[in-house]
């Protein structure tokens, strides 16, 4: 990072950060100072990354669609560190698939996990960020939220939508409390998952940048948000797709 220091002091939650674009979420407030309670439901690589990070970090296993996990992770949060000043709804799941091929269980499982979730987080960080004199959420939400035409993704679009309108009203209803929201909206992200995903070089040449974005410049958007230097930035959606969404 190029400002150490940022979040100096700061308590941070971040879910699905076992892996991808949360572990370099989770490992740039660290940098940066923070500490960061690191979440997941596979817990094996979770506690492999706390043990790497230190002091600084503590894993709780943690589904995001459950309201009572929601509260255990700002329990063990508060005890741990103190109140919470930062939460990155990271946390999300994708399901490619026709929508006649998309049943009702699935369809509400993605809905469960990208908009219920992220819902339940906001909601459950609200007293102690009250507590810490106020604080900063990240929903990542994903292009796909805000207006690319994609196929065979119904759910996901749906509930990406949902976090960039959700945001807006909750950085509406907790400014008083000095708790700002914003959402960020990644395109194309160097992750295992999109090396796995194979994107055909003619869908890779339609990106103005000619390349997915690397992990640690979604982390460096993230940790902006999140800090002190964004304290005049809430309730909007911040794009960062190389140039994907511009018309080019």
């Amino acid at each position: 990072m190029s400002a150490a220091g940022r979040l100096d002091g700061v308590v941070a939650i971040v879910t699905g950060a076992a892996g991808g674009q949360g572990e370099s979420h989770a490992r740039g407030f660290v940098a940066e100072g923070a500490r960061v309670v690191v979440t997941d439901i596979a817990e094996d690589r979770g506690r492999a990354l706390v043990s790497e990070l230190g002091d600084r970090a503590l894993f709780v296993a943690h589904d995001v669609a459950s309201e009572a996990g929601w509260a255990e992770v700002v329990d063990r949060a508060e005890h741990h560190f103190g109140p919470v000043g930062v939460l990155v709804n990271n946390a999300g799941v994708d399901h490619i698939a026709s929508i006649e091929n998309t049943s009702l269980d699935t369809f509400r499982h993605i809905v469960e996990v990208n908009q219920t979730g992220t819902f339940l987080g906001i909601r459950a960080v609200i007293p102690s960020m009250r507590r810490a004199g106020g604080g900063s959420i990240v929903n990542i939400s994903s292009i796909g939220g805000i207006h690319i035409v994609v196929r065979s993704r119904i759910a996901y679009v749906a509930a990406k939508h949902a976090v960039r309108g959700m945001t807006k009203v909750a950085a509406a209803e907790l400014a008083d409390d000095g708790i700002r929201v914003n959402s960020v909206h990644p395109g194309f992200v160097d992750t295992e998952m999109f090396r796995a995903a194979s994107v055909p070089p003619e869908r890779m040449a339609s990106v103005p940048l000619r390349r997915p974005a690397a992990l640690e410049e979604i982390t460096r958007l993230v940790v902006f948000l999140a800090s002190a230097e964004a304290s005049y930035i809430t309730g909007t959606e911040h794009l960062i797709d190389g140039g994907l969404s511009g018309g080019f």
